[in-house]
């Protein structure tokens, strides 16, 4: 008789074991994946679509505020291709040293008020005169 009951929880728990691992996984990839995109590709996305987010652009030489104590600055993030177009970012946190007009960023956050302003949780400068030297050598 007890050999009856053996497969039965053997399969109930290969069934639990698989559920759980397709879980664990679906819930890792979902989180983990977030859009990589520049200005220009995010303007034209809808922000119920996009959730978390990274953009790429150029801190454009307007409208750069810091906040009150060095921790945070808003500024307009413009598109490398298109200056025209731009995104206001408002990022609280430790800004970078080398943060400044026509430098290079990368911004992680998510959009509030449709598309025109966007909450960075993250901000990472591009240093240039490291890849020009990089370029020289190679």
């Amino acid at each position: 008789m007890a050999k009856k009951g053996g497969k039965g929880v053997y399969f109930a728990a290969l069934i639990l074991f698989l559920g759980g691992l397709g879980y664990l996984i679906y819930s890792g990839i979902s989180q983990d994946s977030v859009y990589f995109l520049n200005v220009s590709e995010a303007l034209t996305m809808n922000e119920a679509e996009l959730g978390q987010a990274r953009l790429f652009g150029k801190v454009a030489p307007q409208n750069i505020d810091s906040k009150a104590g060095g921790l945070g600055v808003a500024f307009d993030l413009s598109d490398q291709k298109e200056g025209s177009r731009t995104i206001r970012v408002d990022y609280k946190g430790a800004v970078p040293d080398t943060f400044k007009e026509g430098v290079e960023v990368i911004v992680e956050g998510t959009f509030v008020d449709g598309n025109k302003l966007f909450k960075a949780t993250s901000l990472i400068t591009k240093c240039p005169s490291k890849y020009e030297k990089e370029n020289r050598e190679g």
